[in-house]
């Protein structure tokens, strides 16, 4: 027994030997490695603060340029980590560490799909040049102006003041229409007059209303005025034109100003706008057999 543990103890003391004549030999190396790290360190605070700047210049996003800036940080410091461990004649680990890393993000991939695609999707929204902060935009049913793009969704505000919240997924996958690409939008207005109207005067009466109610109008002859059915109870028509506006609030307040100033030069000239009307006829001369119910009144 005491054979054995003496045995046991001088392999203990022959190993410990050999961990220290190891560490000795090793320290330049392990001085190194570890000048390696911190100059990785320093390096990725720098890398980080000047990526930070480039991406600012073409990111308006603030959370976009943070993340990016993250991530050439990790990217620096996790290259001064296989430098260190190259240093030490650790490959067989740094080879684990390869192979661990790539089925832990083959994994994290599979399990976050949807979100790294949220997030892809978010960063290439960001370089779009077309789509910015403050545009007014419709897209997958919904209309408003744009209020944030992050990593993770697409946010409008809606003309009612209500917040949409939209992945950025669907936003790159489906059809988006920016109204602050031109300063230009251009109005329909419908409406009808009666059948006993004179319609060369209601034609040149609305233009001139549309002409002198919007400065950007400028002229009649940029008002289009077109007659377009027969209807029920009126002669119905089109009347377009162009003004300034980058918002579909904008375009609304212009209709709504339109109409007013329409109605109120209508009612002037005496031209009226003919609605549905029904009547209820009462002189009802058909006579009831009253035998019958007297019958049955009886029984």
């Amino acid at each position: 027994m005491k054979s054995t543990l003496g045995t046991a103890f001088s392999e203990l003391i022959v190993k410990l030997e050999s961990w220290v004549s190891a560490i000795i030999q090793n320290i330049p190396n392990l001085i190194l490695a570890i000048f390696v790290m911190i100059a990785a360190y320093f390096m990725a605070k720098y890398t980080s603060k000047l990526v930070k700047k480039l991406v600012d210049k073409r990111v308006s996003q603030v959370s976009i340029s943070n993340t990016i800036a993250r991530i050439s940080a990790v990217v620096v410091v996790l290259t001064g980590l296989f430098l260190a461990l190259g240093i030490l004649n650790l490959s067989k680990m740094l080879t684990s560490l390869l192979a661990g890393a790539g089925v832990a993000g083959l994994a994290v991939g599979l399990a976050l799909q949807g979100t790294l695609s949220n997030t892809f999707a978010g960063v290439v929204l960001s370089f779009r040049k077309k789509i910015q902060i403050g545009n007014w935009v419709e897209t997958n049913g919904y209309s408003g102006e744009i209020i944030d793009i992050n990593l993770k969704d697409f946010t409008l505000k809606e003309a009612d003041n209500n917040m949409v919240v939209i992945p950025n997924k669907m936003i790159l996958e489906n059809p988006l229409k920016n109204y602050s690409l031109t300063t230009k939008m251009r109005v329909f207005l419908n409406c009808g007059v009666g059948y006993e109207s004179d319609l060369e005067e209601v034609e040149k009466l609305t233009k001139e209303t549309i002409a002198n109610t919007f400065d950007q109008v400028e002229t009649i002859d940029n008002v289009e005025f077109y007659y377009t059915e027969f209807g029920d109870s009126s002669i119905n028509f089109l009347c377009r034109f162009w003004i300034d506006a980058e918002s579909m609030l904008e375009k609304l307040k212009a209709k709504n100003t339109a109409i007013i100033e329409i109605k109120k030069a209508y009612d002037k000239a005496g031209i009226n706008i003919p609605f549905p009307i029904r009547t209820l006829q009462f002189d009802n001369k058909l006579k009831f057999d009253q035998a019958p119910m007297e019958q049955f009144s009886n029984n």
